[in-house]
């Protein structure tokens, strides 16, 4: 479990065992790490916490931690703390970033220009080349091409980079699953000469809610996204749109109006995103005339630096939680307006949040808003 530039050992124990506890994901994390100063004293606080809403709360168990850990091990895997110095810097910017990840692999991958492919797993044979061929025009210009070692134009933007330079996988799985199972060689492939990437614990099957939030991770990883080919209502539009919401460049390969797999890219074209046919195109909008990597295209949401200094959370000697409950409804709500209706203030609000949270009667949004769960 070493890390470098990271916690201790009993502190990296605890903060996994923190983020496995129930009702518990990463901005609750943050708020919890702001609030108690590390995740040791937070562990112990949890029951306290959960118990002044009249709720019973138990931590993850430490036996099922250190049965995780040793599955990590025996995958080969290491884990990557949100403030470990190698951790990527463009991920921890945005919202909701994985507070911990396992990692197979060389990380240095993410130490160049990274650009996400995604599209279709049902894709054509003319846009699995495609997406092939660039992917590898890319890695040979030097760029880390990142997608999510799906069937189709994944698997293809994969094998592309892997033939040129570099490429990182992300699989909404535990690090030691490889799916789909057709996949394993390509997948252990990355692993060995890239690097492969999971927020879920080892051992954890690829459930289905479990894709939008790998899906976040692989926009968040990137400079821009680029969409191959897709149907209207496909996870890789939901890429494409989670990377303009994190001000990263969104692009899109057109293709032909009588085939469905192509309606989401126009779609997407005619929404705004960058219309693009080849690599140097896609480098063409992620860089300046001199070549340099561009800058972000707006402010990105709070990261990891900015919301454990501004969340309000001043320590555990914090005043009684504000009586927010009133105002919720399963409607999300941004978290500024509890505070203005409430009156009371963010620390206060924060912590009823926390509580209702713990308790499984809270959701968390998009944009710093919560309902009722």
């Amino acid at each position: 479990m070493s890390n470098t530039g990271g916690p201790s050992q009993e502190e990296a124990f605890a903060r996994i065992r923190l983020l496995r506890s129930p009702n518990l994901g990463p901005v609750t994390y943050v708020h919890l790490l702001r609030r108690f100063g590390n995740a040791v004293k937070a562990i112990e606080a949890l029951p306290e916490i959960a118990g002044r809403a009249g709720r019973r709360y138990s931590p993850a168990p430490e036996r099922r931690i250190h049965e995780e850990i040793a599955a990590a091990r025996k995958a080969g895997a290491r884990y990557l703390f949100h403030d470990s110095a190698d951790y990527p810097p463009l991920l921890a910017e945005t919202e909701g970033a994985p507070p911990i990840l396992t990692c197979r692999g060389g990380i240095e991958a993410l130490c160049r220009p990274c650009v996400a492919m995604v599209g279709a797993r049902n894709a054509s044979a003319a846009a699995v080349r495609l997406a092939r061929e660039i992917a590898h025009d890319l890695a040979a210009e030097g760029w880390t091409v990142v997608s999510g070692l799906a069937r189709g134009i994944d698997g293809a933007a994969h094998r592309g980079a892997l033939a040129a330079g570099s490429t990182v996988g992300v699989i909404a799985s535990g690090i030691d699953i490889a799916y789909p199972p057709e996949h394993a060689s390509l997948q252990e492939e990355v692993a060995q000469h890239g690097l492969l990437i999971a927020e879920q614990a080892p051992g954890t099957a690829p459930l289905a809610r479990h894709f939008p939030a790998r899906n976040r991770i692989i926009a968040g990883l990137c400079l821009g996204t680029v969409v191959v080919e897709a149907a209207p209502r496909s996870g890789s539009l939901i890429t494409a749109r989670l990377a303009n919401d994190m001000g990263r460049q969104v692009m899109a390969i057109p293709g032909s109006p009588l085939d469905p797999r192509s309606h989401g890219c126009n779609q997407l074209i005619r929404e705004g995103a960058t219309l693009v046919q080849d690599a140097q195109e896609i480098i063409e909008q992620l860089t300046d005339l001199t070549g340099a990597v561009r800058a972000l295209r707006e402010p990105v949401p709070a990261g990891f630096a900015d919301a454990l200094a501004e969340d309000g959370m001043e320590g555990p000697a914090e005043a009684d939680p504000a009586d927010v409950t009133g105002l919720l409804t399963t409607a999300p709500i941004a978290i500024d307006e509890l505070i203005r209706q409430s009156g009371a203030s963010a620390s206060a609000v924060q912590l009823a949040l926390l509580e209702l949270e713990l308790c499984g009667r809270l959701a968390r949004h998009a944009g710093g808003r919560v309902s009722l769960g």
